[in-house]
């Protein structure tokens, strides 16, 4: 069996196991025997989450630590795992089963390579930052992580170089207003008028770049969801206007509730939600010269405009990038699908950049 066929077949194992967000238990489990058959140095798990190295560290080399989730969104139709062409199919396969299996096959293979090589796959990435069982693998691996260089979360780029990325957080902005018939408004205080100055002001707002490291981060803030009590004929009392801010690398949570207090003003209240801090960019660190050195010509490399674990290993002290095979166009998408081609060349630098 070819190096390329045996981690497509694994990938297509992977894909097989469902594993849907708060449902990665059999795929844990299966994860976990199979590692255990290779006898590695360190198997840690924390709940349906593994921390493995076939190796014990040396303290003479960095330490490389290749990170994936295991978990997949809810599947948006019938996607039956085959291979079509030059793709791989099934739910998962960019986002992010192919990446995992690139890491566990270049971990499994035990290369005396020039770092210490760790790996982490742990559950529930996709649902909200404060369910992710990326702390308790933190917790219960703490050695491992604090020893750690340079983290790639294998997150689908394209196999491009993300960099950092976006801080993200949702504002429940709540108008306050009097109920009244709608054929007397005059009764009450529109709720939802009261809104019309923040919706205004976002409506207005450009997006504003933000460089590091030569690479341009845009924040955006955006309304994403209303709600409001009442009825058609009714002028309602409460309007709510979920805000969403995607922030650059270097604000922290004290600076986002800054800009929320100045957006909002007096004529509404507030509440922070699911506050994910942005990721630093590394571009001095030196593992990360090193893969530059043996990727392929047209590696480019960008800013993360969006959220990863990045900014999470970010609040650590830990330099992270982000580099995998899966395709950012089909993450979350029916029919979803990856390149056999990428996962190749995924595989390929991965394996120069261990050092053969």
């Amino acid at each position: 069996m070819s190096d390329l066929e045996r981690v497509l077949a694994l990938t297509e194992e992977l894909l097989r196991i469902e594993s849907v967000t708060g449902d990665e238990g059999e795929l844990g489990d299966w994860l976990e025997a199979r590692l255990r058959q290779r006898d590695p140095h360190t198997l840690i798990r924390a709940g349906h989450s593994l921390c493995f190295a076939m190796r014990p560290p040396d303290p003479d080399k960095a330490t490389l630590m290749l990170v994936g989730h295991t978990d997949t969104v809810p599947p948006a139709d019938e996607n039956r795992v085959r291979r079509q062409d030059d793709c791989l199919f099934g739910l998962g396969a960019s986002d992010m089963k192919a990446a995992d299996a690139v890491l566990l096959d270049a971990i499994e293979r035990d290369p005396d390579c020039r770092y210490n090589l760790v790996g982490v796959l742990y559950a529930r990435e996709e649902g909200p930052f404060v369910d992710s069982e990326m702390p308790q693998i933190i917790e219960a691996a703490s050695d491992w992580f604090d020893r750690t260089d340079l983290a790639v979360c294998m997150e689908p780029t394209d196999n491009q170089l993300e960099l950092g990325c976006l801080g993200t957080c949702h504002a429940t902005v709540r108008f306050g207003g009097q109920r009244a018939h709608s054929a007397r408004p005059w009764q009450g205080d529109n709720a939802i008028h009261k809104a019309a100055g923040l919706l205004t002001t976002l409506a207005g707002l450009e997006r504003e770049e933000h460089l590091f490291h030569g690479l341009t981060f845009y924040e955006v803030l955006s309304a994403t969801m209303v709600d409001y009590r009442g009825a058609r004929n009714v002028v309602p009392e409460e309007f709510v206007v979920n805000v969403n801010y995607r922030f650059a690398p270097d604000k922290d949570e004290a600076d986002v509730r800054a800009r929320l207090d100045s957006l909002v003003g007096e004529g509404a209240t507030y509440e922070l939600d699911d506050f994910c801090p942005a990721g630093r960019v590394c571009g001095d660190n030196p593992l990360l010269e090193d893969l530059r050195e043996v990727a392929p010509s047209d590696l480019s490399v960008r800013a993360k405009q969006a959220w990863t674990d990045v900014g999470r290993l970010s609040r650590l002290g830990i330099d992270a990038i982000n580099w995998g095979p899966g395709a950012t166009s089909q993450a979350h998408q029916a029919g979803e699908w990856v390149s056999i081609e990428a996962i190749e060349r995924s595989r390929v630098t991965l394996a120069a950049w261990l050092g053969g």
